[in-house]
């Protein structure tokens, strides 16, 4: 036996077994702990051993004995080994299984996000189907009165119904059922929306050329009064003021202040211009579509053959030319050639 800083090796042989015993004597305060460990004799095939721990404590105490079989010693190093590596693999499970987590949380937030920016998207298209619809309405007004066809509207309504949503995997399959939908309605709606827009385009295209056509009409048709005044002799037969005859008289006669402004009443051509001795100084203005307005007893003639005039531009005064018992403005209206009466176009 040696001993080494109060440990020490000693080996014995025993009689009684075929073995070899080594121990190992460590001091632990006043007890002293021998571990033995026992064998099969050298040369022979080892089949079994234990491990012997002896407890001698300081003084004369009895010696205590502890053996462990080395197969229970593996066993045990075997299930620590088990246990670590088990616990190990829990552990890198659990890590995996938090990101898993992690990941999960995110993609359903993200999730969330996209169904409420699909749901607000869809407010937008009921908005956007609603103006559509207002238009709809506003348009078959318009054509109503303007005496143009009304298109008859779809039994469907604006808008149609869409077909199932396919079975086979899409990548729209990988959102939720809900979404999905939503997807397919909006797809569905914004088609519709397309449709109609273009629809609507072109009916408001011809609604455009036909307002711009009336609006010539109306440019050119006499619609206000060429003289502030008042009528001092209608359309129509009236006895003359000169040779009291009956006569027909083939405009209406407004009397106003001596070089008052004359104003044409709508656009047109001066067709002719000149002076007689019956209404005097005269311009005659060509509006087009047949209509002819002529103007009497001017004071002067300030415009020209062939000179365009828009509503409201003067072309003369108010005057007391040819036969006239006083400043006034004789004013006649023909269409196609035929007198008319001029209140029907004064408003």
């Amino acid at each position: 036996m040696c001993r080494l800083r109060g440990i020490g090796f000693l080996t014995f042989p025993s009689n009684r077994l075929p073995v070899s015993v080594s121990a190992v004597h460590v001091v632990f305060g006043r007890a002293r702990t021998v571990i033995a460990t026992a064998g099969i004799r050298k040369g022979r095939k080892m089949k079994r051993g234990r491990i012997t721990f002896l407890i001698i404590p300081q003084g004369q105490r009895t010696v205590r004995e502890l053996k462990i079989s080395t197969v229970l010693i593996r066993g045990v190093i075997f299930l620590f080994i088990g246990v670590l590596a088990a616990t190990a693999y829990l552990a890198s499970e659990y890590v995996e299984n938090r990101k898993n987590l992690a990941l999960i949380a995110e993609l359903e937030e993200a999730n969330q996000a996209q169904g409420e920016s699909l749901r607000v998207l869809m407010r937008k298209v009921d908005c956007f189907e609603k103006r559509i619809a207002q238009l709809n309405d506003f348009d078959r007004k318009i054509r109503i009165m303007s005496n143009l066809h009304v298109p008859e509207e779809d039994e469907e309504g604006l808008f149609g119904v869409g077909g199932s949503v396919p079975d086979e995997e899409t990548p729209e399959s990988r959102v939720s059922s809900m979404e999905r939908e939503l997807i397919d309605e909006i797809q569905h709606d914004i088609d519709q929306l397309l449709e109609e827009t273009s629809e609507r385009e072109r009916s408001f295209r011809e609604l455009v050329e036909y307002l711009e056509k009336q609006q010539s009409i109306l440019a050119r048709t006499p619609s206000i009064w060429p003289v502030v005044g008042w009528v001092t002799s209608e359309f129509g037969y009236r006895k003359s003021p000169f040779t009291e005859r009956r006569e027909f008289h083939n405009g209406i006669d407004i009397a106003a202040r001596h070089g008052k402004e004359i104003v044409a009443p709508a656009e047109g051509v001066v067709s002719r211009e000149g002076s007689n001795r019956y209404i005097g100084n005269y311009v005659w203005i060509d509006h087009g579509d047949g209509i002819v307005t002529i103007y009497g007893h001017l004071r002067d003639r300030i415009m020209k053959s062939g000179q365009k005039v828009k509503r409201g531009d003067v072309i003369g005064h108010v005057g007391n030319s040819g036969r006239s018992t006083g400043p006034h403005l004789h004013y006649s209206v023909m269409i196609d050639g035929e007198y008319v009466n001029p209140r029907r176009y004064l408003f």
